[in-house]
């Protein structure tokens, strides 16, 4: 079924859900990265494509910038714009991560970790898609208008990706047009923006889960290097294992420096000069 809204800039169009949207595709229009993808294959190959990016990346920084540089050729070539991509991903205990699709990205992304206001921090903490059709008309932010016009854009829609209740994220475009983001295009963009938002929960998750095993390897690790300086320092000084640990403890005081950077320390001295019999602070 189609339903007709009125739109701002060129009178009545066809909106599509952002599923039709999905499915349909703009008819006849070629895509990037597989030119004979078109009309009802347009769903499946977006899904398939992010789900590669997803598996073919190093990182999670790594997947972001991918994901910019292919969102900005899909959603440049679906809807006729010359569009710049950005993404911005927030999670617990982590470094707010960002990526853009190319140097022109650069300066409005710098003032948003200035300011810590963009519009795309406002979809992002909204879950509302966030339109700026002028941004020389704009007065909401400012400054990071004015790096976007410096960037040479005008036009900025800013919209949500649906992540796990501990993370949130959110896909900008950038257009040189004023008014570029019509009603057809944001129903694309929306379109676009539930199946990213996919593909970066699905990269956030894996990346969490490879933090914690590094967190856990490296735990493992210092524990280690901790039970060997242990050791020596009981076969050194011939007390116990508690008292070793006091021993260690007391020169990680006194030298204001980690426990594990002492047994390290200690370990590699020891492989150095077998000829050591004491450990002293």
């Amino acid at each position: 079924m189609v339903v007709w809204r009125k739109s701002q800039y060129f009178g009545l169009r066809p909106h599509r859900s952002p599923v039709q949207a999905v499915v349909s595709g703009p008819a006849g229009r070629k895509l990037p990265g597989s030119p004979e993808v078109t009309g009802t294959r347009l769903g499946p190959f977006l899904a398939e494509r992010l789900q590669d990016l997803v598996l073919e990346s190093a990182g999670v920084q790594d997947f972001l910038q991918e994901l910019c540089v292919f969102s900005a050729g899909f959603i440049g070539k679906t809807t006729g714009l010359p569009v710049l991509c950005t993404v911005t991903l927030v999670r617990p205990r982590r470094p707010v991560a960002s990526a853009g699709s190319g140097p022109g990205t650069r300066l409005p992304a710098e003032v948003q970790q200035a300011t810590g206001l963009s519009p795309s921090l406002a979809a992002l903490e909204s879950g509302a898609t966030v339109s700026v059709p002028d941004a020389r008309a704009d007065s909401r932010w400012p400054r990071y208008n004015r790096a976007v016009l410096r960037a040479g854009q005008l036009s900025v829609l800013a919209l949500p990706l649906q992540l796990d209740p501990d993370a949130s994220a959110s896909v900008s475009f950038f257009a040189p047009e004023a008014g570029a983001f019509d009603d057809e295009a944001i129903v694309i963009c929306e379109a676009f923006a539930a199946r990213a938002g996919k593909a970066v929960r699905l990269a956030a998750r894996i990346g969490a889960s490879r933090d914690l095993n590094d967190d856990l390897l490296e735990a493992l690790k210092s524990r280690t290097s901790i039970n060997l300086a242990s050791g020596i320092v009981m076969g050194q000084s011939r007390c116990s294992q508690a008292e070793a640990f006091a021993i260690l403890g007391k020169v990680s005081s006194n030298r204001n420096v980690k426990l594990r950077v002492v047994a390290e320390d200690l370990l590699r001295k020891f492989d150095t000069t077998p000829e050591a019999t004491h450990f002293t602070g």
